[in-house]
């Protein structure tokens, strides 16, 4: 995987397409003084099908609330500098840089898939989270609509279903997100890093604006939706000083409850951050790095259970504080919402031509 490619582009957010952990090999762009015609400030999104054979992973970590979830999406538009999903390109012979945001996979038979898994007769119910390595609702929804398919199946059986997204398309689903609520087996957690058009532009670039992610935030909570705010990830001397002006706009729209996670830069993201930093914030970057390492045990990551979400140290418990003390001041968190229900379930029949008894 070469890195050919420099420079800020226009709607992405890495500045570089450096080559994957897995590689082998790796070619470096030089200058030889020859002619080089101009290149565009935009890159294509190019897509194409994942030849999935199941969409139900599971993970065992202690940092989550959740062991089971649903990526329609391998990759994301979005362009997050700072996503920890980033990484997970190599898997596939691509970079966490450029690659991530514009080679995109999606599953086609989702719906088909999760519906088989479903009716497994093993299959044990539990919230399932949708879009968490990557956002369910980026741009490409719009058109292919995957988690929509993927939702209408979930509603179809009753099945509890949690959200975490940074895009205002999840509006147009709110029909069965809010019939589903209506059941207890619906929540949406919407993440919000900035209040600032400008920081926002640069971090994440094709994410909705703040203002429209709040907006999202008042429609969900009208809607009957258990609707929470995310601030993440808190980025020292980038948006830490916003903490508690999120957290406030939040409280206004309807946001129940608040959590936050502190920056991650787990594998590649660490070097496509620090590019961004240099970028964006070239006077500030080693301050920047330096509060990050404070937070990490004097690296750039710390990959533990337990402090990985929130750092450690002072300036850990600075947020932490800060946090608390904002969160009880507007009235967040006072009641946490309620597990969603399991007991509502029924798991897809095999078509027969026997009528099921109704004992």
């Amino acid at each position: 995987m070469s890195d050919l490619i420099h420079g800020p582009r226009k709607g992405r957010g890495a500045l570089s397409n450096p080559a994957g952990r897995f590689d082998r090999t790796a070619v470096d762009g030089v200058d030889d003084g020859w002619y080089r015609e101009e290149t565009s400030s935009s890159l294509l999104t190019h897509v194409e099908p994942d030849k999935a054979r199941s969409v139900i992973t599971h993970n065992n970590s202690p940092d989550v609330g959740f062991d089971s979830s649903i990526n329609p999406y391998r990759g994301c538009e979005h362009g997050c500098i700072y996503c920890f999903a980033r990484p997970s390109h190599a898997y596939v012979g691509l970079s966490a840089g450029l690659d991530f945001e514009t080679r995109l996979f999606y599953k086609a038979d989702a719906a088909k898939l999760l519906e088989a898994e479903l009716s497994h007769p093993g299959y044990v119910c539990k919230t399932i989270m949708l879009g968490i390595n990557t956002d369910a609702y980026q741009p490409l929804e719009k058109t292919l609509k995957v988690t929509r398919s993927i939702l209408e199946v979930l509603h179809r059986y009753r099945h509890p279903v949690s959200f975490v997204t940074k895009s205002a398309l999840i509006v147009r689903d709110i029909d069965l997100i809010a019939d589903l609520a209506r059941d207890r087996l619906a929540s949406v957690a919407i993440s919000l890093t900035t209040l600032d058009p400008e920081t926002k532009r640069t971090l994440e670039p094709r994410t909705a604006s703040p203002q429209a992610r709040l907006k999202v935030v008042r429609e969900l909570s009208r809607a009957g939706i258990p609707t929470s705010v995310l601030v993440a990830p808190i980025i020292p001397m980038v948006t830490d000083h916003e903490l508690e002006s999120i957290l406030e706009a939040s409280a206004d729209a309807g946001a129940r409850n608040a959590s936050y996670v502190m920056l991650r830069l787990p594998y590649e993201v660490k070097t496509l951050f620090r590019e961004w930093l240099a970028e964006h914030h070239p006077l500030r970057a080693k301050h920047v790095m330096s509060i990050i390492q404070s937070l990490r045990g004097g690296r750039d990551n710390d990959p533990r259970f337990g402090t990985r979400m929130t750092g450690m140290g002072p300036y850990a418990d600075l947020i932490r504080n800060r946090f608390n003390v904002a969160c009880r001041r507007l009235g967040l968190n006072v009641a946490r919402d309620r597990d969603l229900l399991t007991s509502l379930f029924r798991p897809p029949r095999p078509d027969s031509p026997q009528m099921e008894l109704a004992l």
